[in-house]
Order: C-alpha cells, then sequence, then structure tokens
C-alpha cells in the first residue's frame, strides 16, 4: 500500500519539475528576445584593462609568443639554467648519498 502511495507522491513531483522546467526556458527565452532601453549602449565594446597600454589605448601585440626549439636546444638551455643555479656541484659524476 505504501508502494503505491509512494509512486504517485513521486509522479506528482516528477510532473510539477518538469512543469516548472519547461515554464523556466519558455520565460528565458521571452527574456532574451526583450529588448531594455537603447540597444548601442549594451552593445558598446569595453575592453579589460590588461589589454589597454599606460596611456589607455587598446595594444595589439601578442602577449604570448611561442616559437619552436628543438630538443637538444631546449635540453642545453634546461642544463645551464640548473648549472647557473645556487647549491649545484661543479662535477656532475660527483654524487652524494
Amino acid at each position: 500500500m505504501f508502494h503505491l502511495l509512494y509512486i504517485f507522491a513521486f509522479t506528482i513531483l516528477a510532473f510539477l519539475a518538469v512543469g516548472n522546467l519547461i515554464r523556466s526556458m519558455m520565460m528565458l527565452g521571452i527574456d532574451s528576445q526583450r529588448s531594455y532601453g537603447n540597444r548601442q549602449q549594451s552593445r558598446r565594446f569595453v575592453p579589460h584593462p590588461e589589454l589597454l597600454d599606460e596611456s589607455g589605448n587598446l595594444t595589439n601585440e601578442p602577449y604570448l609568443v611561442m616559437r619552436s626549439i628543438n630538443v637538444d636546444d631546449a635540453r642545453e638551455r634546461l642544463d645551464a639554467i640548473f648549472n647557473a643555479s645556487p647549491g649545484v656541484q661543479d662535477d656532475p659524476s660527483e654524487e652524494t648519498r
């Protein structure tokens, strides 16, 4: 008996949830087509502050430039950085354990 009551209650809740979902989707569609005030002001482009230079002008420079190098050049550069760091032994064959 309680099983039927639970199934009936959850069926009603499911219909209410689906109805609310459909109503919300319809209201969202109506609100997205509605015009608020002057459309010229809403479509004005406002750049992010990091895209502006010191005088407030928009910069057209790339911020990340990547170039391709081969594996040997990359390994040499990394070895040079590692060897220049403090605490590195002069002879790589000497290892302390």
